[in-house]
């Protein structure tokens, strides 16, 4: 009745998504962060993140881990932008907006250790950088190859070798 009255009729599906969104709204900020160029092709790049999740919502197999299936939706987003040098169509798609979180985390990535790590990050391509992005945080071999569609084998291997790279770049 609530919906009649406003004009607003309910959409559950939406207000699912909108849900699972605000709840790993970290997934798509990590991204945006790694692969986006300043603080506003950020902000468009998660929202054309949230955007292309609720276009895809209803492929999502609700037996399946949430998070396996975001973080598939956003590097496959974030890596066509890196791809297509950053050019794109923004998505004005408000309607499901992932604010920032407030907690810590934002002052534990101000630490220059963490900014010089993103930095050697920032300088590997698209796949590794997901690679990496998945690895640091904590995702198992198993999610990181369903993520990128590789084999656990085969991430082992990269892991291994970015890791030889990045310490490399560190000077360690």
């Amino acid at each position: 009745m609530e919906g009649v009255l406003t004009g607003k009729t309910r959409n559950p599906l939406r207000e699912h998504c909108q849900q699972l969104l605000q709840e790993h709204r970290g997934i798509v900020l990590k991204v945006a962060n790694l692969y986006g160029r300043g603080v506003e092709d950020r902000r468009d790049l998660a929202q054309e993140i949230c955007a292309q999740a609720w276009k895809a919502f209803a492929s999502w197999d609700a037996a399946r881990p949430f998070p396996t299936w975001l973080y598939r939706v956003a590097l496959n987003v974030a890596i066509s932008h890196a791809r297509a040098g950053g050019v794109r169509t923004v998505v004005a798609f408000d309607e499901l907006d992932v604010e920032p979180s407030t907690d810590g985390e934002a002052q534990r990535e101000n630490d220059d250790g963490v900014r010089r790590l993103y930095r050697c990050i920032e300088r590997l391509g698209p796949l590794d950088r997901a690679l990496m992005l998945l690895y640091l945080d904590e995702r198992s071999q198993r999610e990181i190859a369903e993520v990128l569609g590789l084999s656990e084998t085969n991430v082992a291997t990269k892991i291994g070798r970015l890791k030889i790279r990045i310490r490399q770049q560190f000077g360690a």
